[in-house]
């Protein structure tokens, strides 16, 4: 099974410029706890969660249209395309301690994939694997 049977549609994102604020507003408007941060080139450089978002208010004196979203997004870039298998995303995710993930296709960012969308195929996917003899990732 790949990425792209099962990731969702197009994200919503913001830039590095982005306020804390404005990047809370995405979220809500969105219903997701998730962003991920592109480049004025539109290169996807990072992820903003609402936890990052929660621990740098919470640890800075500071108004959150007065942070941006450079100042605290997750360095580190875990990613995967439409084409990799599901195996191999779900890897990153284990790997990377972490639940989302951008699918970046050509250098763009088009889909997220997120954890809780593998565990509602997760029968699709066991049925998928055992007609193809392989063993099935416990998550």
């Amino acid at each position: 099974m790949k990425v792209k049977d099962v990731m969702m549609g197009t994200p919503y994102y913001c830039q590095p410029e982005t306020n804390l604020g404005s990047a809370t507003e995405l979220m809500w408007n969105a219903n997701c706890g998730f962003l991920p941060v592109e480049a004025a080139d539109g290169k996807v450089i990072g992820v903003i969660t609402d936890r990052d978002i929660c621990i740098a208010l919470g640890t800075r004196n500071r108004l959150a249209g007065d942070i941006a979203v450079g100042e605290v997004m997750s360095g580190k870039l875990y990613s995967c395309a439409p084409d990799d298998d599901i195996h191999m995303a779900l890897q990153t995710m284990k790997e990377g301690k972490v639940r989302r993930l951008p699918v970046i296709a050509k250098k763009d960012l088009s889909w997220v994939l997120f954890r809780w969308t593998t565990y509602s195929c997760r029968r699709n996917l066991r049925a998928w694997e055992s007609s193809q003899s392989c063993p099935v990732m416990r998550l």
